[in-house]
């Protein structure tokens, strides 16, 4: 089993859920992250002062998947989020060593 951990421009999302659902893939996590990379930070204006904003907003996308999934899905969010532009967001693939359904107790890829 396999977490995918994807962070995303916000604009990017929806494109991106509904390339995940033509693939099958029925449950994800969002959080509104900040941060920066290679992006950096850049300047705003507001109210005729300039001020400097260092941290981006992205949004982090979690899936947990089975390890046959994995190569479409990340087919899918380079697709959908790739504009060739820095900032276009990172991808990772980690293991999972065990998953658990609350509710049932189900285990394993059964749990996903």
């Amino acid at each position: 089993m396999k977490l995918i951990s994807a962070i995303i421009r916000p604009h990017a999302l929806n494109d991106t859920r509904e390339a995940l659902q033509e693939l099958g893939i029925t449950g994800l996590t969002t959080t509104e992250v900040h941060g920066y990379g290679r992006q950096k930070g850049h300047t705003e204006l507001y109210r005729g002062a300039e001020y400097s904003v260092e941290f981006q907003s992205k949004v982090k996308i979690e899936i947990a998947v089975k390890d046959d999934f994995v190569d479409p899905i990340l087919e899918a969010i380079s697709q959908t989020c790739g504009t060739g532009k820095i900032g276009d967001g990172k991808i990772f693939v980690l293991d999972i060593d065990k998953a658990v359904r609350i509710r049932t107790g189900e285990t394993g890829e059964q749990a996903l």
